[in-house]
C-alpha cells in the first residue's frame, strides 16, 4: 500500500546551527545585526543542507523545460492507517521546515508526503510561466507518480494557496484540507494594476540590506524569536552568494508574486472538501477576522486559532500544531467539520 520501503534517517532537532557557538545560540535572544563571518555560499537547489528524510526527485517537462519536483515520501511507523498527507510549504521556504509534523503524523499512522515548488528548496529553479494552477497539478503528478489516489493536503502561508488550489481542481482526490496562517485570505488584485516580470535581476545584491530585509520579515512571523529560527536566515543568506544567483532571482521574481495576478477568495465557495484554517492568531491585525471569514465562506470548515503564536506555528509550537493536525486528519472527511471554533482570547 505504501509503495517500496523508505530508510529513515536518523531524525535531528529541525534546525541545527552547524556554524555558531553553542555559547552564542544559548544567549541569542534575536538574530545577530550581520551575517555571521562563518556562512558561506549555498547552492541554489540547496544540495549541501541535509533534508530529515530522503529526497527523491519527480522528472517533468513544463512548457518545454525539464524540471525535477523534489520531495520526501515518509511511510508509517506507527501502525497503518491507510491516509496520506500531501505537507505544502510557504513562499520563503521549503519542505525541510516540516520535519516535526513529518515524524508526529508517520507516528500516528500516516504516510506523508512533503515537496518543494519549482523554483524553491530543491526542486528546479525553472524559468517559466508559474501560476497556482501549475503548482497545484505538479501535486497532482507526484501523486500519480506514487500511485496515491487521494490525500489530505496541508499547507503553510503561500503553500495554503497552493492547497485550495488543488483541492478546487482536484476535489475527488483531496479528502482534507488545512491552510496554516494562509497569506492571500483577502483578494487584493482590484485597481493593482498588472506589471509584467522585467526579467531582469540584480547580480550583485546589497547583501547586509538583504539580510536585513530577511531579518525584519522573521522577526514579524515570529512571536518568540529562537535560535534554531537563524538556520532560515543562513540559508537564504548563502544562496545569495552563490554563482547561480541571478537565475533563483529571476525564478522567484516569476514565481513569487503570484498573489497579485490570482485569488483563492473565489475558490472557496466551491470548495466541499472538509477543511480547517489553522494558524498563530498573531499575525497581523485583521489576521483572526480574515481567517474566520475564510471558514464561514468554505462549504464545510474549522477554525483553529492559538493566542500568542505567530505565523509559523508548527515552528514556535510544534507540539500544539501536531496534535491539531493529527486530530482533524484524523477525522472521517464526510462528517461535518467541528463547529466549535476555538478561537484566542476568550474564545479559548
Amino acid at each position: 500500500m505504501f509503495g517500496r520501503p523508505r530508510a529513515r534517517a536518523t531524525v535531528l532537532p529541525f534546525m541545527i546551527l552547524l556554524i555558531a557557538a553553542p555559547a552564542l545560540q544559548a544567549q541569542m535572544e534575536a538574530p545577530p545585526a550581520e551575517p555571521l563571518a562563518e556562512w558561506g555560499p549555498i547552492s541554489i537547489n540547496m544540495e549541501e543542507i541535509e533534508y530529515p528524510f530522503p529526497v527523491d526527485y519527480l522528472n517533468l517537462r513544463l512548457y518545454g523545460e525539464d524540471v525535477r519536483v523534489a520531495y520526501m515520501d515518509v511511510a508509517p511507523t506507527g501502525s497503518p492507517n491507510g491516509r496520506t498527507v500531501v505537507l505544502l510549504h510557504g513562499g520563503s521556504y521549503y519542505s525541510l521546515y516540516w520535519g516535526p509534523q513529518i515524524e508526529a503524523l508517520t507516528e500516528a499512522g500516516f504516510r506523508v508526503i512533503a515537496k518543494d515548488r519549482i523554483g524553491w528548496g530543491k526542486s528546479s529553479k525553472a524559468i517559466l510561466p508559474y501560476s497556482w494552477n501549475l503548482h497545484a497539478s505538479n501535486t497532482a503528478a507526484l501523486l500519480d507518480h506514487l500511485g496515491v489516489e487521494e490525500a489530505a493536503v496541508v499547507g503553510h502561508s503561500m503553500g495554503g494557496i497552493e492547497a485550495t488550489r488543488f483541492a478546487y481542481l482536484y476535489p475527488d482526490r483531496a479528502t482534507h484540507l488545512v491552510m496554516v496562517n494562509p497569506v492571500g485570505l483577502t483578494d487584493n488584485r482590484p485597481g493593482r494594476g498588472f506589471q509584467p516580470a522585467s526579467m531582469e535581476v540584480n547580480v550583485e545584491p546589497d547583501l547586509q540590506a538583504a539580510y536585513e530585509s530577511d531579518v525584519a520579515t522573521d522577526l514579524r512571523r515570529y512571536v518568540e524569536w529562537k535560535p534554531d529560527f537563524l538556520e532560515h536566515l543562513r540559508i537564504r543568506h548563502g544562496v545569495r552568494l552563490s554563482g547561480e544567483w541571478p537565475r533563483l532571482a529571476l525564478a522567484r521574481q516569476l514565481s513569487g508574486n503570484l498573489r497579485g495576478i490570482d485569488s483563492m477568495v473565489t475558490d472557496w465557495p466551491h470548495i466541499g472538501t472538509k477543511a480547517m484554517m489553522l494558524g498563530g492568531e498573531e499575525d497581523g491585525e485583521n489576521f483572526p477576522d480574515n481567517m474566520r471569514r475564510a471558514a464561514e465562506t468554505l462549504q464545510n470548515a474549522e477554525l483553529v486559532l492559538f493566542p500568542g503564536i505567530g505565523h509559523n506555528p508548527h515552528e514556535e509550537d510544534p507540539e500544539l500544531t501536531n496534535a491539531e493536525l493529527i486530530r482533524f486528519l484524523s477525522s472521517d472527511p464526510n462528517s461535518p467539520a467541528s463547529q466549535d471554533w476555538r478561537e484566542g482570547g476568550d474564545g479559548q
